[in-house]
């Protein structure tokens, strides 16, 4: 019988090469087929599948630890340590705080990737990976020189690197059970929805490590093609100044982790790592909308823009879209495995299965390598592509039309958040935060009357503005995928 005449459940053959990738054993369940039949008898068996994993393989493999690819401990333990033990003396170093950091930061490396490699346990490689996140502050703290932030920088990233994302997350388990989320109609934790997001990240650490040069003193100048010296002002400010550290290289630390934890885990981790999906969602949201928030109060602070610092708001507003589905899969999880019993703490640290709804046989996106794959879960309705310029139009209105004062302030803060709800929003799963711009449109109405600086042009403006983007915000817009029981949130 030829493969294409097959029924689910026949004994298809496997794929007959491992070059597919990781994922290509599992594709099969993102065919249009029942899960239950996709995921065989053991996702019945109750929703920690904890029992029995000794004897799955996937199972050995993550607990045996380092055991797979044992050259990327031996290469973080050689190599890089031995690299930062010899940098101060090698790279010229003039700071002691920064020499004694780097010998001792390269010693610790080469002791946890010695006792992973005789030993395995656990904890180690998890150690050695605090002693990279250690190396990317590092250089913030004592800010000794261009080269030993480059070379910390760097070599904290291959540290988390080569003991964390080459080799598998220690102690993680591949637990039988559906690759999509029940009543899904894709997976948001593939490497396709995961690729935008990395690719974000680290255009926003290229552009946060510029800024933090020049507030540590390691470049003269500081680019901005739209506003003059809105950069230097911005990032030389009262406000900056009163971070302990540089609050660009902190945001740059920020930006790296949150590209390095895009890499962790596989395509099932929604449900196998929830902890690790909740940690990279609150990196992402809720830190990133404060990040936003203080730069959308920079012309009311400082009173100056800086576009370095928009392309990374930006940036960061895009990544919270393309991270909305992945968190809600995660959460929708939790919710499952409570309702079924299970101890919310188990779930949340070990994971585990779902058991297969056989009443939902409606077709799945299967895991494939294309641009369309990338951006599942994210539409650009015309109505929030609309208000998005709109939210631009009021950040640039108080120059267009003369306002000053409170009004125009209202306009730079409050167009700035129109417009990362409206970015936000794009997320299907997010797609009702868009009625938050009706708050705003409603204010745009009425604060002519309220706040002083309006001339006669930006009153007009304000009110036409703030009733069209009422009215833009009633639509929910096209939603092209299912989400199963989040699906009332989006309607």
């Amino acid at each position: 019988m030829s493969d294409e005449h097959r029924r689910p459940g026949q004994g298809a053959p496997p794929p007959d090469s491992a070059a597919e990738g990781p994922d290509a054993g599992s594709h099969q369940t993102d065919q249009a087929m029942p899960a239950s039949e996709s995921n065989g008898p053991d996702a019945m068996t109750g929703m920690s599948g904890h029992e029995g994993m000794a004897a799955e393989p996937g199972g050995m493999e993550g607990m045996a630890h380092g055991l797979a690819t044992p050259w990327a401990h031996f290469f973080a333990a050689i190599l890089l340590g031995a690299w930062l033990m010899t940098s101060p003396v090698s790279l010229g170093y003039e700071d002691q705080g920064q020499t004694w950091s780097d010998i001792v930061s390269g010693a610790l490396i080469m002791a946890f990737a010695t006792v992973t490699l005789v030993r395995r346990p656990a904890w180690a490689p998890w150690a050695n990976s605090l002693v990279g996140v250690w190396l990317l502050f590092a250089p913030l703290v004592f800010a000794p020189s261009a080269v030993a932030y480059a070379n910390d920088t760097l070599s904290g990233a291959l540290v988390i690197t080569f003991v964390l994302l080459m080799p598998g997350m220690p102690g993680m388990r591949m637990l039988p059970g559906p690759d999509v989320p029940p009543g899904w109609s894709y997976n948001p934790s593939t490497w396709p929805q995961r690729a935008p997001i990395i690719a974000l990240a680290f255009f926003g650490f290229a552009l946060s490590r510029y800024m933090a040069a020049f507030q540590l003193g390691y470049i003269d100048s500081a680019w901005d093609p739209l506003f003059g010296d809105g950069t230097e002002q911005v990032l030389g400010s009262d406000v900056s100044e009163g971070f302990p550290i540089s609050d660009a290289g902190l945001g740059a630390v920020a930006y790296m982790i949150e590209g390095l934890m895009a890499f962790m885990g596989d395509r099932q981790r929604w449900r196998t790592m929830p902890w690790m999906v909740m940690f990279f969602g609150i990196l992402v949201v809720p830190l990133g909308i404060v990040s936003v928030t203080l730069i959308v109060l920079q012309p009311v602070a400082v009173g100056s823009w800086c576009t370095p610092c928009l392309l990374t708001g930006l940036a960061m507003l895009i990544m919270i879209a393309f991270t909305l589905d992945e968190v809600v899969a995660m959460g929708d999880f939790l919710v499952k495995a409570r309702r079924a019993g299970e101890s919310l703490w188990n779930a949340f640290w070990l994971g585990g299965t779902l058991p297969s709804d056989t009443r939902d046989e409606r077709p799945v996106h299967p895991d494939v390598v294309t641009p369309q794959a990338m951006v599942w879960g994210v539409a650009l309705p015309w109505t929030l592509l609309v208000s998005t310029a709109l939210g631009i139009w009021l950040m640039a209105s108080p120059s267009i039309f003369g306002s000053d004062g409170s009004a125009a302030d209202s306009a730079h803060v409050i167009g700035a958040l129109v417009v990362a709800v409206a970015i936000i929003s794009w997320a299907d799963v997010g797609r009702a935060l868009r009625f938050i711009n009706v708050l705003f449109g409603a204010w745009f109405i009425v604060a002519p009357w309220l706040l002083n600086g309006s001339t006669t042009g930006s009153a007009i403006n304000d009110v036409v503005v703030g009733a069209v983007l009422i009215v833009l915000s009633l639509p929910r817009g096209p939603v092209g995928e299912r989400y199963g029981s989040w699906g009332r949130f989006i309607r």
